[in-house]
């Protein structure tokens, strides 16, 4: 079950991180958030992770996805709101 609180949760923490992702210049910086999302992607609700990821297994995990998949979870995260 996907609930209120772990769609705000969910979404507040990926909201920072992409924020500060998007304007970091630093690339020890972006890879240390990808890492943080990585890790909290084996911690989510798995429903939800499984509505944002459409059943990908490598979502918010692939460094050459990342920027894409994280800006697409809080944009349906937001949606949910």
């Amino acid at each position: 079950m996907i609930t209120k609180d772990s769609i705000e949760t969910a979404y507040a923490f990926l909201h920072q991180k992409l924020r500060v992702y998007e304007h970091s210049t630093l690339d020890w910086q972006k890879d240390d958030i990808e890492m943080i999302i990585g890790d909290y992607a084996d911690q989510i609700n798995p429903e939800l992770l499984s509505l944002l990821s459409d059943g990908r297994a490598d979502y918010l995990k692939d460094h050459k996805k990342f920027q894409d998949d994280i800006t697409h979870a809080v944009a349906v995260l937001e949606s949910m709101l």
